[in-house]
């Protein structure tokens, strides 16, 4: 914490890279040299004794392992030290009941991450508009985009400044994403309203004050034409392949277009979430949202061979389309801006705000006609409207009669009762 009224925040803030082919080799060396580094410690952990899973003893492993198998080298020091702690780290969350338990990596199943821990290794500079340039250990000088402003230069001091950056491969490519901190002013109270937010399908995103947020398809039609016969060529060609038989290069290549038609639509899906939760955020004082147990409500109706499930195509459709909304991540990211806006984000029990009449109080069988259209059949009251402001109106009724369930912690929800900490890995 700096002076009165100012505070130190961290945040991450991601960017594409601009690698050649020969530096996307070095980068993809360095990623599974880390991979291993990993599944290496897993083995080392699993065969020492208790009393032995020490760091010191862990470090002087890692070091051992660096002289004998030589393309461990291709990984910089500092970025095998990153590995380290991150398994260390690991454990300890597991132990505290935040995570399930580390295990190995995957080649193909597991995103490829190098760590920078040192910010000044990176000499951060801006070359041009739209591109800066970074140093990467045992990589060279390469570019980056530069869609924010960074603290660099005449800019950075010790409140201010890159602390540390990942690299990062998924399907659209190389990215690095840079740990920045930074030294604000405290956030005043927010003035603005309250609002409750009733997620769905149809309508993404349904305010109490009779505002919507939607959007289209993530992919254009020729995209997902080209989607659909690239699934349909890699299920005809895996249908060919004989069982235990290597997967070709020609199926690994449709795979890779398939993720990235897949990463595509996820990245407009982020980026329609991050600013339709920025415009919430500062607009509203207290954002209002249900409680959902998204986890149960895409479980799969398929049931078993003794009791087989019932509409089992249209179960599985609804769950697509609810994985697809992500409205987990709608949430965490109002979580965090509503913060740093000053405001506050509350989560109320879900059960019944849909059936209930926002006018009256009452909850009748049959009021919800259809998906758009809520009709009272109290019959004192008759009122009728749109079925999602109607349920956004109950989750606000719910805040303000003090059926808030606290803590509203977003990803910080612990899985499990925490567990003692065994004392020979302490």
């Amino acid at each position: 914490m700096g002076d009165r009224g100012l505070e130190t925040r961290q945040f991450g803030h991601r960017a594409r890279l601009a690698l050649s082919p020969a530096l996307a080799l070095k980068a993809d060396d360095q990623a599974h040299a880390a991979r291993t580094m990993w599944n290496l410690l897993h083995a080392w952990w699993q065969m020492m004794p208790k009393e032995k899973r020490t760091l010191a003893n862990a470090d002087a492993a890692i070091r051992q392992a660096r002289k004998e198998i030589d393309f461990l080298a291709v990984l910089p020091a500092q970025a095998a030290q990153a590995v380290l702690k991150s398994y260390f780290q690991a454990w300890k969350n597991c132990w505290a009941g935040r995570s399930d338990a580390p295990n190995f990596k995957a080649r193909f199943r597991s995103t490829l991450t190098v760590d920078v821990p040192q910010g000044r290794d990176l000499n951060i500079t801006r070359v041009h508009r739209r591109w800066g340039m970074a140093n990467l250990p045992k990589i060279g000088r390469v570019r980056f985009r530069w869609t924010k402003d960074l603290p660099v230069g005449k800019r950075a001091n010790a409140e201010n400044r890159i602390t540390g950056a990942r690299l990062v491969k998924d399907a659209l490519g190389w990215h690095i994403a840079f740990r920045v901190q930074t030294l604000e002013n405290t956030p005043e109270t927010h003035q603005g309203p309250e609002i409750g937010i009733d997620v769905g399908i149809t309508v993404p995103l349904a305010l109490s004050d009779g505002e919507t947020y939607g959007h289209g398809e993530w992919l254009t039609n020729r995209e997902q034409a080209k989607l659909l016969g690239l699934e349909q060529r890699s299920a005809q060609r895996k249908k060919h392949r004989k069982p235990g038989e290597r997967t070709s290069r020609r199926l690994h290549h449709t795979y890779d277009q398939i993720a990235g038609l897949r990463a595509k639509a996820k990245r407009r899906a982020t980026d329609w979430q991050h600013k339709t939760t920025t415009d919430i955020a500062r607009t509203y004082s207290v954002a209002v949202v249900e409680a959902l147990q998204i986890t149960n409500m895409v479980k799969s109706a398929r049931g078993t061979i003794e009791e087989p499930g019932k509409n089992v195509a249209q179960k599985s459709g609804l769950n697509r389309s609810i994985s697809g909304e992500a409205w987990g991540r709608t949430v965490t990211m109002l979580t965090y801006k509503t913060a740093c806006q000053g405001g506050t984000l509350a989560k109320v029990p879900a059960p019944g705000t849909s059936r209930r009449c926002s006018a009256c109080g009452f909850t009748t069988p049959g009021s919800r006609e259809t998906q758009a259209l809520f009709v009272c059949k109290n019959p004192d009251c008759g009122w009728s409207g749109n079925a999602d402001h109607n349920a956004a109106q109950n989750i606000l009724h719910l805040y303000r009669m003090g059926h808030a369930l606290l803590p509203a912690a977003g990803r910080a929800v612990v899985r499990r009762a925490p567990r003692v900490k065994p004392a020979t890995a302490r």
